[in-house]
């Protein structure tokens, strides 16, 4: 709407026509959803692109109070002309929106004037920062001018603020991101108002006389689940940054370097159940602590990021998981330094849709710095320990940003503490180390070319321990990894093609690397792996690994095909996350997407996808091929469903260093059905089937997943959600342990049984947009049942049960006191060997209460109470019983803690 600043010398007398009523009409716009605007004029705008001029002010700047009443802003014209982004693409927008932008030597100033024909229905919705709930309106900024990356700032009509760094080309969107800038609302006749200013310290641009900047804004509207936007890009068309419109006039801005520093005190109280023969275990525990972190502007394109004993006591607890895949866990990253700019640090070798456990393979993993200590001493009985439950970091620094030539920079070093576990014997006390003093190092650099549409770049990450204490621990005295990237875009940005290449290589001990060599993502001892041999004299291990990749991501039909490769040496785990080596992966996925409503439906989505996996060996190990359909429909419900059938699938891991195991075909089915997330209270409920069977066994496998979330919005400033989850699987042969008899390996593996029920809840409550409350909790139980113990004989026969012989009574004994089994199996009265109880019942509850007060923007107050209790059950006992049976009779541990930060800006 509104769109004065007319710069286009070839613009039609239509389009002045138009302006002129439209400046006329806006005014009276309570009526203004009715505005028609010719169709011709609509597709003449999807072609335009637009400019915007903005004016440095003369006059007293304005004041952030949400009126847009101070002098200043009649300096510039208004902008606007937005156009429907979602659900009715390139049409007229369900409200109309008009925006200004000023500037001054140190900020940047916008303006929004967001008209609504029913001021008193404007859905006030508040959340914690990056909520992005209720009406709001967005600017993405590309200062970098590099049509790849962006800084976005929105704001809720309820003051509520949402930042985020946008990178490649708008297909990362990254929240962690928290500069400093200010807003303000308010509401009347006409809609809603918004003014924000943004220091020019908290972006980064080039040093230029005159700047020309990529923009793009984007509207909300609640009531009607709709997206305008200003500069038009077709949802069908994966590039965002690159599309943007054009801002001018910025004249004589010099950058601004950032120069921060936020000195944090911490206070910390603790009480736990009290154990009179732990000598460390008193019941209750103080601590006072204080740290730093800082921020400083190399240069106008560059920022060094340090801190100094950090703390992260207000980071939500990761959630209770309990797999017996024997695959690594991956937890997401949670503490702000690390997430601030990580997509500067990340190398993704798998993109998240195609590359099925490898989605999370990186070469830079955070978690890994100031991990748990990964020694843990054996004790005897009468033995108590005190161990530390993460690795102290005594410092880290990171040197991040984008030079207007278009390369990225990102270099982080961390140094983590030698950390010292004490072992109580009586009256005797002995210190062992847990964790070695630890340097670890990352740099990662890309370059654009042409745009951005090919882009060069690379990665090195080192970690170092001291040699000693990492061969003591059993760790790597040093790991390396590397790799360079290559993306290029064809035929206007419709077309990707990408190679993707690693190496690693670590080093140790001749103990370690044998062992290393015997992990789980490794087994080189495994008796039929004729490509790869278990060498217990060497001190190192190298490999390599990469990911090649073509695929069409836009117009309505989009297909993403490739390879992804893990050579069976390939060591990434010290600083980045590998789920597994020794695996050649082919994936293909297709979709045809129409977003235009019709009949029922705003959108629906249909896809397929295919993957074959291979060994190193060139075995066939996996293949599996299944379509889907997603739905959103006009009454604002959503569905989707599909399936997934494996014709083929062999494990190498599934008997931890025993031989490939064939498992059975497989079906999965999936269902999901979400209400109208606009209600007050809505829903999303799923549901997985999934079964493996063969022709002699129709039901080897039985698993089931029913997931709930409800959410409960009673007041704009308070919600809950509720997210229960049952599963339980039937797994006729689950390894369990294996044993020397007779010269030879026994795999032992029997039928388990595990059920696993949690919840999780989320309460967020908004006194104001600056002073929130926000509570997380989840009771976890996980209960594991086996039965049927046997050891496997022909691990790959077409026959189902010929691949294992079951014990009978005669060979099989339990021996309750020991909770162990005897197995005699040559059946001769003799004990042959023996395994212990492998029934379970894990029960875990996870929570903790934060008040969040950001008294001055930057500066923040902490108050949180965290609570948790582990607790192993007895497995007989009835899943939810042993709730209420262990988990709530028990004492939790307690956790209070204030943290105060106060950040000074230069």
């Amino acid at each position: 709407m509104g769109g004065i600043n007319i710069t286009r010398r070839n613009m039609k007398l239509k389009y002045l026509i138009w302006y002129i009523c439209t400046l006329l009409y806006m005014p009276h716009l309570a009526a203004q959803a009715e505005l028609s605007v010719p169709e011709t004029i609509l597709e003449d705008l999807k072609k335009e692109q637009k400019e915007y001029t903005t004016q440095r002010i003369f006059s007293t700047s304005p004041v952030i109070d949400g009126f847009m009443n101070d002098p200043a802003w009649e300096e510039v014209e208004w902008g606007g002309r937005f156009i429907q982004w979602m659900p009715y693409e390139g049409q007229v927008p369900t409200q109309e929106t008009a925006f200004k932008i000023l500037y001054d030597d140190k900020n940047l100033y916008i303006g929004y004037r967001c008209y609504d024909s029913e001021p008193d229905k404007i859905v006030r919705r508040m959340s914690r920062r990056d909520g992005f709930e209720g009406d709001w309106v967005e600017v993405n900024i590309d200062s970098y001018n590099d049509k790849r990356s962006a800084f976005s700032f929105t704001i809720s009509v309820s003051g509520v603020k949402g930042d985020e760094f946008i990178s490649n080309n708008g297909n990362n969107w990254d929240p962690s991101w928290n500069p400093i800038w200010y807003a303000k609302t308010s509401i009347d006749s006409l809609g809603w108002i918004a003014e924000i200013r943004i220091p020019f310290s908290q972006i980064r641009y080039a040093d230029a006389e005159e700047l020309e900047w990529g923009i793009q804004f984007t509207r909300r509207d609640f009531r009607e689940e709709s997206r305008s936007i200003w500069q038009y890009i077709s949802r069908n068309d994966p590039n965002w940054v690159s599309g943007f419109g054009r801002l001018k006039g910025l004249k004589g801005v010099k950058p601004q370097k950032q120069i921060e520093v936020q000195p944090y005190i911490l206070a910390k109280t603790s009480r736990f159940e009290e154990d009179k023969e732990n000598p460390f275990s008193s019941g209750k525990a103080s601590s006072l602590s204080a740290g730093l972190d800082g921020k400083f502007g190399v240069t106008s394109d560059l920022t060094l990021d340090f801190t100094i004993n950090p703390d992260f006591g207000q980071v939500e607890a990761d959630p209770s998981a309990l797999t017996l895949d024997g695959f690594r866990i991956f937890f997401p990253e949670r503490r702000p330094f690390f997430i601030e700019n990580r997509n500067l640090f990340n190398y993704q070798v798998t993109n998240s849709w195609t590359g099925g456990r490898f989605s999370q393979d990186n070469l830079f993993y955070s978690r890994r710095v100031g991990s748990a200590p990964h020694y843990y001493p054996s004790l005897d009985d009468g033995e108590y320990i005190d161990r530390p439950d993460n690795t102290s970091i005594l410092g880290a620094a990171k040197f991040s940003g984008k030079t207007r030539k278009g390369l990225g920079l990102g270099i982080m070093e961390a140094v983590t503490a030698r950390e010292w576990a004490t072992i109580a014997r009586e009256e005797e006390r002995i210190d062992t180390i847990v964790e070695p003093l630890a340097n670890y190092f990352v740099a990662r650099a890309s370059q654009d070319f042409n745009e951005g549409q090919t882009v060069v770049g690379g990665i090195i990450t080192a970690t170092q321990r001291e040699q000693d204490a990492a061969d003591f621990t059993g760790l790597h005295r040093s790991a390396y990894s590397g790799g360079i990237d290559f993306t290029h875009w064809l035929k206007n940005r419709t077309y990707i093609l990408s190679l993707t290449t690693i190496f690693s290589s670590v080093h140790g001990s001749e103990e370690t690397i044998t062992n290393t060599q015997q992990e789980f993502e490794h087994l080189f001892q495994r008796p039929d792996a004729d490509h790869v041999e278990l060498d217990t004299t060497t001190q190192y291990l190298r490999g390599h690994g990469g990911t090649l990749r073509f695929g069409k991501l836009s117009g309505q039909f989009n297909f993403d095909m490739g390879v992804t490769w893990r050579s069976p040496g390939l060591e990434l785990n010290d600083l980045g996350f590998m789920a597994n080596a020794d695996e050649i992966n082919h994936f293909y996925w297709m979709g045809y997407r129409i977003n235009e409503p019709f009949s029922i439906f705003r959108n629906v989505r249909f896809n397929y996808n295919h993957k074959l996996r291979w060994d190193f060996n060139g075995t066939s190990l996996y293949q599996s091929f299944g379509p889907g359909v997603n739905c959103f429909f006009k009454n604002f419900w959503s569905f989707n469903t599909g399936f997934n059938y494996e014709n083929r699938d062999f494990s190498n891991n599934d008997l931890r260093g025993g031989p490939r195991l064939r498992r059975s075909k497989g079906f999965a089915q999936w269902i999901g059905l979400g209400s109208d997330q606009r209600k007050p209270v809505y829903f999303f409920w799923n549901m997985v089937y999934a079964r493996g069977f063969e022709a002699n066994a129709p039901k080897t496998v039985a698993y089931r997943d029913y997931s709930m979330t409800m959410t409960i919005q009673p007041t704009n400033a308070f919600n809950i959600s509720i997210a229960p989850a049952y599963q339980r699987e039937r797994r006729k042969v689950q390894y369990i342990t294996d044993v020397e008899y007779e010269g030879s390996t026994r795999y032992l593996a029997g039928t388990v049984e595990q059920r696993t029920l949690y919840a999780t809840v989320r309460a967020n409550y908004n006194i104001t947009p600056n002073l929130t409350i926000q509570y997380y909790g989840q009771p976890f139980i996980s209960q594991g049942r086996y039965e049927d113990f046997k050891f496997i004989t022909n691990s790959t026969a077409s026959y189902f049960y010929d691949r294992y012989q079951v014990f009978d009574d005669q060979q099989l004994s339990y021996v309750s006191e020991d909770e162990e089994y005897i197995i005699d199996e040559n059946k001769d009265g003799e004990t042959d060997y023996s395994f212990g109880e492998p029934d379970f019942n894990f029960l875990q509850f996870r929570s903790n209460m934060v008040l969040r007060w950001e008294y001055i923007p930057g500066s923040e107050l902490f108050l949180v109470w965290s609570q948790g209790n582990t607790v192993f059950g007895d497995s007989e006992a009835e899943l939810i019983p042993s709730f209420t049976d262990y988990l709530l009779k028990d004492q939790a541990d307690n956790v209070f803690l204030l943290k105060l930060t106060y950040r000074f800006v230069r």
